[in-house]
């Protein structure tokens, strides 16, 4: 569900805010409107689905899900269903964009200094910025992005940072191979590299800290 993208579930944040486990599945229960009970399941790898039953005739109701379905009655349960979604996403669900462990190395860098990725844009949930505490200059982008729109070649959807680069160091190490000019940003100063092995994560961590003194 796309309110869940980008999302991972907190189990014990699950338990608290009232779901009950079921061998694999987490199942949380409400009444809305008076009319319908809301069943919203979540399964031990964050998969999340939901079941609305009309409590009148016991069966399933999915109006809401349809987007051509208009009137009164059925967009105020589409409300009342979005409305618990995201107070279940809100409270019990994690930020979870970058999947690769090139990323997660970047992170725990970031971490180690006390930076911690910012989502700046609602509309880009999967879009991530570091910034020094003291300057406030970013020194890393984390995205995630289909390769092509860097390298022409390959649709594999992967983890990229931009990072920042001295300009006469940059011409040096882009080759359209494994370095690139960067995506989005100023491709004097910045360069792009995609987060699948292609560089060594020692070499990544390397650039990563060279782009954190960069931004003083």
């Amino acid at each position: 569900m796309e309110i869940f993208n980008y999302k991972k579930p907190n189990f014990d944040k699950l338990l608290k805010f009232g779901f009950k486990r079921h061998e694999k599945i987490y199942q949380f229960d409400k009444e809305i409107l008076d009319d319908f009970i809301l069943s919203v399941f979540v399964s031990e790898s964050g998969e999340v689905s939901t079941k609305l039953i009309d409590k009148s005739s016991g069966e399933e109701y999915f109006l809401h899900l349809l987007k051509d379905s208009v009137g009164q009655f059925v967009g105020s349960v589409r409300e009342e269903f979005e409305k618990t979604l995201k107070e279940i996403c809100d409270n019990c669900f994690e930020t979870d964009v970058f999947k690769s462990k090139q990323a997660k190395a970047v992170l725990d860098f970031a971490e180690k200094k006390g930076d911690n990725p910012e989502f700046l844009w609602e509309n880009f949930p999967n879009v991530a910025i570091l910034r020094r505490k003291d300057t406030k200059k970013w020194y890393a982008v984390l995205f995630v992005l289909p390769k092509n729109k860097l390298d022409h070649k390959s649709d594999e959807v992967v983890d990229i940072i931009d990072l920042r680069l001295q300009p006469d160091e940059l011409e040096k190490i882009v080759d359209d191979k494994r370095f690139f000019r960067a995506y989005h940003m100023n491709k004097k100063h910045w360069f792009s590299v995609s987060l699948d092995g292609a560089v060594s994560t020692q070499d990544i961590l390397k650039f990563v800290e060279n782009s954190f003194n960069l931004a003083k």
